[in-house]
């Protein structure tokens, strides 16, 4: 009997949908995008690749019609999803509702081809009423949130192709520009050049702690110097950041270390008299629900997650069921959610802190994302954090939680209380001083009560904002038990966090928050950005590239020509505007056809408006000068010449004017860091390295200190090199210098003791295996890895607490610490060590193991992970359990389109050849016995093999209509990703 086919983008998601559908449904996943423009040039078709714009996948000059093709990690599930619709009466598309999920619907709709009715199947969260309600109310595909994907797509392929290449050839090679990336990047760098430019200035403040009465108790009153006879004394906020100075103008008076401590000294003698008290209420509303920007910044403020593992992480909420959709510029609640809110604020904290009226708010952006409701808890009835623990991991139980909280404010009644200021005069010879104190009581909490911004504990929160004041009236006097003048630093404008970044970008109209993740993750990876703490700072590669843009192609990087760019897409979406004139305007210009670019194009003095990105592109590239790009002068030296910091093919480095005396910038250097001094020291450095400490006695080779790009390190030997003077053979052992080393002192000695890791303690008695000690790029460990006695492969590795370790510790000490669990890095989880080891992987070589993780016990070959049934006792699981659980894993993964067995990292996967079915990988260890437990994976290995048609690839060119395709890379980024199984259960 027929059955309708539900597709869907995960893997996760259809396991969730699955259930509740039912047995008359289908629920299959696509894996995210099914196909894409080309991403490299051998998977366009030979019929296309003489094409002139076969190299962007754009026909430019025909309308802008995409070459879309199926990458060959789709080509089997997309085989898979013909074979299962070949069977179904109906096929729903049940992709997000947002235009990313719009444009893989119409993908699925294009390369399917279904003969059967094609039904839109839509919903913002994934419950048993909302499903079933999406199946009884279907839709058709929205063609225009389609044409404003496609567009984007199209337009950041032609951004990031055209200019790119420009800074291959202008700064160095693997470098890229993207529409959103390139902004976003000299967003960090311009605040990185405010705080080079800064000049801090210095003042002095005075700060008095009182001694009042209350209640006939003993109370302290802390109190503010703020006016000296009627002038306000000078804060940070009135100095000029590029002088260090007052701004021009400022009527403040400013008090140096004289004057303050002169009125330290005589303060304490005077009396300080109340000259006003006022009193005014107050009320605090609740922020509203979460949209995907709020939630980025919350996350990072309050569970220090980055933007991109707190949108993972509400993935996995979304897909299994937790949450609403998490892509959503909307604040509004539906009325499900309403009185969910409602009816849990009365039950948990009492009818007084439910308001009258549901809230409502107003969406700030025009255009809002296409799923209309907040980010909030699924479902009539809200599930609490408490009702959820043994469910959730650590990650999602925390973002759960403050998606909860935040819902259940966002209903709640404000918060009221009472602001009190009051001021004190003390009269002195050096003149009168006048002190401010301010207090503030919380009468009623309301929403307070549940959720504080930036408080992950509301109650201690509460506790911190009522600073209460004695009751004080006018003329009371009060001694001075205390008065401290303290001197203060104007400061540096903060560099940004991903939180705040995400903020502006967001206040700016640039790009779509759902966008914000990969975007910062992107510009680190490209090696424009990395982060000290929390904070992003920009790299020198950076600078140039941003340089670069400014100056030749400003309008690609301005903040409000990319905004309008994003009000056009949004324009697109709703149906207002159409794509393909758009993409013409941007591309080629006023003239909307192309130029005829074999003449050359002049392009002073006219905009990218005007004349379009291609002849932008082509006409001014020639204009641009490497080394004033790539430079970034830091100051003079005594004698005049310029020191700078430039960047070279090979990475930043300092230069004093054309002197050829280099030296290579450490790659964790900020560049407001680095200022002259500085740089003259990294040029010293670098002299009085690169030269020989002595010889090895028992090699009889040279040793050597010397500076590279990742700082000072010694070397044992020469490199060897070819006719050409490239390196050959292998490379010398090198060896970073310890921390309270420099090249200045090291000794011979020294530099041996640091050449001398990894260094063989001894064996261990009960595997036999080399106890090694290594001194390793994250610091010291110990590591014991082989077969063992008893044949089976292990690895096990132990982190040094210090490194002075190295030096004392003995093979008794290791083999003690190896028995102690394993602490993961960064997170302090105890990794605990195997429950039991069963034998030997006849596949993979490595142990099959019976361990315990989060998700409970499970058992594994190395690469296989295989979870053990809760009615099976791990500690009496035998060997032929073992393998019958990690076969059926394998079954289930292969079924669903996974590579279970992944291969080594940088070994390619080997291509099957056209209309052939997929060989299985050889096995890295002897083949298994023929009678084995894994037969179930063989079988359904087989299965899929012969469902695989001779042509599984899809190559298309979609009709003249804008109707491209989503991220490039990202697509095939994405499915790169999920192949590999994750090591969870």
């Amino acid at each position: 009997m027929a059955k309708a086919l539900v597709i869907v983008e995960s893997p996760a998601k259809a396991k969730t949908i699955a259930k509740f559908l039912g047995k008359d449904f289908i629920v299959e996943s696509s894996i995210g995008h099914i196909r894409d423009l080309p991403s490299k040039a051998e998977q366009i078709p030979e019929a296309f690749k003489k094409k002139s714009w076969a190299r962007t996948g754009v026909d430019v000059e025909n309308d802008f019609t995409p070459l879309y093709i199926v990458p060959p990690e789709k080509k089997a599930q997309v085989t898979k999803l013909k074979n299962l619709l070949a069977d179904a009466d109906a096929l729903y598309l049940a992709t997000d509702e947002d235009r990313e999920g719009e444009a893989i619907a119409w993908h699925l709709r294009e390369v399917l081809k279904p003969k059967v009715p094609v039904k839109r199947m839509v919903f913002h969260e994934i419950t048993e009423k909302a499903i079933k309600a999406a199946i009884a109310n279907p839709r058709q595909i929205d063609q225009p949130l389609v044409d404003a994907q496609e567009a984007r797509r199209i337009l950041d392929r032609l951004f990031g192709y055209e200019v790119s290449p420009i800074l291959w050839k202008k700064i160095a090679p693997r470098l890229s520009a993207g529409r959103v990336q390139s902004v976003a990047t000299r967003l960090i760098v311009e605040r990185e050049r405010a705080r080079r430019a800064f000049v801090s200035g210095t003042y002095w403040g005075i700060s008095a702690q009182l001694a009042a009465k209350a209640a006939g108790a003993a109370a302290r009153v802390m109190a503010e110097m703020v006016e000296l006879d009627g002038t306000r004394i000078a804060r940070g906020s009135d100095f000029d950041p590029n002088t260090g100075v007052l701004a021009t103008g400022s009527k403040v008076v400013l008090l140096d270390e004289k004057k303050a401590k002169a009125l330290e000294a005589l303060l304490p003698k005077t009396p300080f008299v109340v000259g006003d008290v006022q009193k005014k209420p107050f009320t605090q509303k609740p922020a509203p629900p979460f949209t995907t920007s709020t939630i980025q910044q919350e996350s990072a403020r309050k569970l220090r997650f980055t933007a991109q593992r707190t949108m993972r992480t509400a993935q996995r909420l979304y897909e299994n069921g937790y949450i609403t959709y998490m892509r959503t510029d909307s604040t509004t609640l539906s009325e499900q959610a309403l009185t969910a809110a409602r009816t849990q604020i009365g039950e948990m904290y009492g009818d007084a802190y439910v308001p009258a009226e549901p809230r409502k708010y107003a969406t700030k952006s025009k255009g809002a994302q296409e799923a209309h409701e907040a980010i909030r808890p699924a479902g009539e009835t809200f599930r609490t954090p408490d009702q959820l623990k043994g469910e959730l991991d650590d990650d999602q139980f925390r973002l759960y939680e403050l998606i909860w909280k935040r819902t259940i404010a966002s209903q709640m009644k404000d918060a009221t209380g009472e602001r009190t200021q009051v001021r004190f005069e003390a009269a002195t010879s050096a003149g009168k001083a006048t002190f401010q104190a301010s207090g503030k009581v919380i009468s009623f909490p309301g929403f307070l009560r549940a959720y504080v911004e930036g408080s992950d504990d509301p109650d201690a929160e509460l506790e911190e904002q009522e600073r209460v004041l004695p009751p004080l009236s006018t003329g009371d006097k009060l001694p001075a038990e205390k008065i401290d003048a303290a001197g203060h630093q104007t400061q540096p404008p903060a560099r940004y966090t991903e939180a705040s970044l995400v903020k502006e970008l967001e206040d700016r109209g640039i790009g779509r928050p759902s966008t914000y993740a990969s975007i910062i993750q992107t510009i680190q990876d490209r090696g424009y950005v990395f982060k000290k703490a929390t904070a992003l700072v920009p790299t020198f590669t950076a600078f140039a590239v941003v340089n670069l843009l400014e100056k030749h192609f400003g309008e690609l990087v301005d903040y409000a020509f990319t905004a309008t760019m994003e009000a056009d897409l949004d324009a697109i979406s709703e149906g207002e505007k159409q794509a393909t004139p758009w993409l013409k305007r941007f591309y080629w210009g006023v003239s909307l056809k192309p130029r005829d670019l074999s003449k050359a194009v002049k392009t002073k003095g006219e905009t990218l408006s005007e004349i379009g990105l291609k002849a932008k592109v082509d006409g001014g590239a020639d204009d641009i000068d490497p080394r004033s790009i790539c430079e970034l002068p830091l100051g003079l030296t005594e004698d005049g010449q310029v020191v700078a910091a430039r960047v070279g093919r090979y990475g930043p480095y300092i230069q004093i004017g054309d002197t050829p005396v280099r030296a290579n910038i450490p790659d964790d250097t900020a560049p407001d860091e680095l200022t002259v001094a500085r740089a003259l020291q990294l040029l010293k450095d670098a002299s009085q390295a690169n030269k020989p400490l002595g010889t090895d006695p028992v090699s009889r080779m040279p040793v050597y200190v010397k500076s590279g790009r990742f700082g000072p390190y010694v070397q044992l030997g020469d490199m060897e090199l070819n006719d050409k003077g490239k390196p050959k053979g292998d490379k010398p052992r090198m060896a970073s210098l310890w921390p309270g080393m420099t090249v200045q002192t090291i000794s011979l000695d020294e530099a041996l003791l640091v050449l001398s890791y990894p260094k063989i303690l001894g064996e261990h008695p009960v595997t036999g295996l080399d106890v090694t000690m290594y001194d390793g790029k994250f610091g010291p460990y110990i590591a014991m890895e082989g077969t063992a006695k008893d044949g089976v492969y292990m690895k096990e590795t132990r982190s040094l607490p210090e490194r002075g370790l190295l030096l004392t510790m003995g093979l008794a000490d290791a083999v003690e610490l190896l028995k102690q669990p394993r602490i993961r890095g960064g997170r302090g989880a105890v990794v605990q060590p195997p429950l039991a080891l069963l034998g030997q992987s006849l596949v993979t070589g490595q142990p099959i193991a019976v361990k315990t993780g989060r998700f409970g016990a499970y058992v594994t070959d190395g690469q296989v992970n295989a979870t053990i049934p809760s009615g099976k006792d791990p500690a009496r699981l035998s060997m032929d359990d073992a393998l019958e659980l990690i076969a059926a894993r394998e079954a289930k993964m292969r079924e669903q389109g996974l590579d279970p067995r992944p291969p080594p990292k940088g070994q390619k996967a080997s291509s099957p050849k056209k209309g052939a079915p997929a060989k299985k990988a050889a096995p890295a260890a002897p083949k298994a016995p023929p009678v084995t437990k894994t037969a179930p994976a063989r079988k359904a290995a087989k299965k899929v093999a012969k469902k695989a048609p001779a042509k599984a690839a899809v190559v298309e060119v979609p009709a003249k209509a804008v109707t491209k395709k989503a991220p490039v890379a990202k697509a095939a980024k994405k499915a790169t990703k999920k192949a590999p199984p994750k090591k969870k259960r």
